[in-house]
Parts: C-alpha cells; structure tokens; sequence
C-alpha cells in the first residue's frame, strides 16, 4: 500500500463505521471480479454526473460571454440614455444638457442628429442610418472615434460634407479613405411623411443627392453597426436632413445596468416634454430571447445532469443486492436501519461528489480557456460555428461567473443525494434472517 494510501486508511478508521462502511463500498468494486459490473455502472453514474455539469458551466459561461460580448460592443456605439423632445427637434438643447449634466450618474452628454438614406457608389447601393455629430464631443458618449481603422474622425468638420463609414459598409460599397459616396435621402429631407399636393407636379418624387467625401472607417465589431452606421458632422446632418436643430441628446452614465433607473430620474427632474430612452429598448426583443435562451438551456442541461445522477439509483440498487449478506451481519452485530440507510446514503452522496467535483473542473478549464479550444477545433476540422453577419460576433467568448458555478453544483449534488433515498430506504428494510438463509 503506498504512503498517500496509508493515510486514507488512517483517515477512514478513525470516522463513525457509517462513514467507514460506505467510503469502504465505493472502492469496493475495484477490488473483485464480481462487482465489477456495479463498478461499472458506478463509474458510468460518475462520468454522466460530470458531463452534465461541465457540459453547463461551459454553456451558460458561453451564453454570458455572448451577451457581454454584443453588449459591450454595442454599447461602443450606442449611447446609454437618449433624450428627445416629444414635440420634434430639440432647439434649447444646451440647456437640456446642462440639466442632464446635474445628476451625478451621467458622465457625458452630446447632441445628435439623426437620418436615413441609400448610399451610392459605383452602381451598389446600400441603406445607412446617418449620424451628425459634434467630433470633439463625441468620445464623452461613444467610443466610434477610437475605433477608426483609417483616415480621422476629426476630420468631420461643419459644411466639408466628409462622412465616417462602419467598415463592413464601405467594403460593401468597395470605398477607401478619398473616394466620393452619393447620400440618397427623401425630397423632404427626412426619411418619411406626406407630400406637398403639388409635390408630383414639380417633380418632387425625386429623392435629394447630396456627395460625400469618405474621411474614415471605423470597426466598432457589432456587424448591424458596422455595416449600416455613418457619422457626418451635426451641422452636415442638419443640412441633409433640413433640420433647424438637434434630433436630441446622447447620455453616457457612470453604470449601464442603472440606466433604467437614471432615465426614470432624468425624467422626472428635466423639465419640458422629454422622451428617454435607455439602451435596453434599442434590442428589447434581443435581451428578451437572451433572456429565455439561458432559462431553457439551464432547464435542458438539468436534466441531463438528472438523468445521470438518477443513474446512481440502478448503482445502489445492485449494491444493495449484492450487500445483503453484509447488511445482515451488521443488523446482527447492532446497527439500526437508520445507520444501514445512512451507509448507502454516504456511498451515493460520495459518487455524486466524485462526479460534481470532476465536471467543475474540467467545466471551468474549459470555460476559461474556451478561446483556445475552439479555434483549435476549427482549424483542425475547417469549419466556423459563428458567422459573424449572422450573430455580431466571430469568435465564440466565454464569462465565466462563479455564482452560476456554485448553484450548478449545488443542484448536482442535490440531485445524487435525492436519487440514494430510495435505494437506501430499501436497505434499512432488510431482513438479517431473509438475507443469511441462503448464504
């Protein structure tokens, strides 16, 4: 016997018998041929158990990291909070953002003015939501200008009509930092609304082309932006769209999931009729899937880990058919159904644990290092799991939160201890003279 053995023998005599019969039975099927099959079944329980909680850590760890993910780089674009007036435009809009300014949660303000149109070059079209926007202001509510790849954000100046593209929106276009974009917008300046009765007579169904001069890309990583976003300066944007004013303002505030609450403040505090946005009723119905996607996933992969744990109740039901000559010798020396029951409790409870504690760590290794993995996966088999036009993103990210570790064990270990009840209740119920009659 080695040393490390020595001591787990050791460690085990000195237990209550309870505790030393039942640790005893988990090894015992590796040391005769005839529980081998119980010893099979049990590893099979163990490896089940294991499967089933790592295979859920490492998708809830993934399903987070995704949210985070196309959180973190939406929000590079898009502000917090958005503030508009119900009325229209937004005339007095410095003093609005002086106001805004007054709660301590928001960090940065900035106007905006907002349109939409088709942009034209070389035959292609696309559709672009065009953003106007003061650049020396914008870094306090976006992180647009430091995500240029070419060319300068600050090169938007007030009647150049220079544009930043998204970068999937100039590839598209096949434009580089220098080329001329056309801007196709409504003949009313907007992008909606009824026509002048006589607006068909003089010809007012065209739409108005305004030329652009591309002075930048940015790659902001969230393909919906990159590939249908265009900043001018507010001054442009105002021209194009024939506003008087700003469409609104940008709030940056110090913690994004407060924005609810901040927006519901700012409401209350700002005087005028004031309509807030928070970032979450941008994509309501994308959280919400989300949302649902995590609870049916956890739902799923529980009752995988169910299934498995339940598999201890054919273990333990072998084993107690097996033990029932050495049930009966301990009935006879003294013990109570109670301690019966608690042995075969202890030897399930043991497996569960076995296998909880080996599906959490080869869950969290491989949670933490799913950004190796997986590319390695794809090269080897020359596939890609996310297209990125698809779901924002390329690369598959991982969050790993150790709350979600600790309740998937929990529910683990719940679950084998549940599956020992019955079995152990049948135990306790063995009779000593049933059981030795034929031994």
């Amino acid at each position: 016997m080695s040393f490390i053995g020595r001591i787990i023998g050791k460690f085990v005599d000195k237990l209550p018998y309870e505790w030393a019969v039942g640790i005893r039975y988990t090894r015992a099927g590796k040391r005769s041929a005839r529980n081998s099959f119980i010893s099979f079944i049990s590893l099979i329980s163990v490896s089940g158990i294991a499967l089933g909680v790592a295979a859920l850590i490492v998708v809830l760890s993934v399903m987070n990291g995704f949210q985070k993910e196309v959180l973190g780089r939406m929000l590079s674009v898009v502000a917090h909070i958005e503030v508009y007036n119900a009325r229209g435009s937004m005339p007095d809009w410095q003093a609005t953002l002086q106001e805004a300014l007054k709660n301590p949660a928001v960090r940065g303000a900035a106007p905006f003015a907002e349109t939409s149109g088709m942009l034209i070059s070389s035959g292609v079209m696309k559709p672009a939501m065009l953003r106007g926007v003061l650049p020396q202001e914008e870094s306090k509510v976006s992180d647009v200008p430091g995500k240029i790849v070419e060319g300068s954000f600050g090169a938007l100046r007030a009647g150049e009509m220079n544009i930043v593209l998204g970068i999937e929106l100039a590839r598209s276009l096949g434009l580089k930092v220098g080329d001329k974009v056309t801007l196709a917008t409504a003949p009313n300046g907007g992008t909606t609304g009824a026509m002048a009765p006589n607006a068909v007579a003089a010809g007012a169904m065209a739409p108005r082309m305004v030329n652009f001069s591309l002075v930048g890309v940015f790659e902001a990583g969230h393909f919906e932006y990159d590939s249908s976003l265009a900043f001018v300066h507010m001054a442009d944007a105002q021209a194009v769209a024939r506003l008087d004013a700003p469409t609104g303002l940008r709030l940056r505030i110090a913690d994004l999931y407060d924005a609810p609450r901040v927006a519901h403040e700012l409401g209350r505090s700002m005087p005028g009729d004031l309509l807030l946005l928070d970032w979450g009723k941008h994509n309501p119905t994308w959280f919400a899937a989300v949302q649902s996607q995590k609870k049916m996933m956890f739902i799923i992969l529980v009752l995988i880990i169910a299934v498995a744990a339940f598999n201890l109740v054919a273990t333990l039901a072998m084993t107690v058919t097996d033990k029932q000559a050495d049930i009966a010798i301990l009935r006879t020396l003294g013990a109570s159904p109670r301690s019966i029951m608690k042995i075969f409790m202890i030897q399930g409870a043991l497996i569960g644990i076995a296998g909880t504690a080996t599906g959490v760590a080869a869950g969290v290794l491989l949670a933490l290092n799913i950004d190796v993995v997986i590319p390695f996966i794809e090269r080897a088999l020359g596939i890609q799991f996310l297209s990125k036009d698809i779901y924002f993103i390329s690369a598959l990210p991982s969050d790993l939160r150790w709350p979600d570790v600790f309740g998937i064990a929990g529910v683990a270990i719940g679950l084998a201890f549940l599956a020992t009840l019955y079995p152990s209740f049948a135990a306790s119920r063995v009779k000593p003279a049933q059981a030795l009659r034929y031994e």
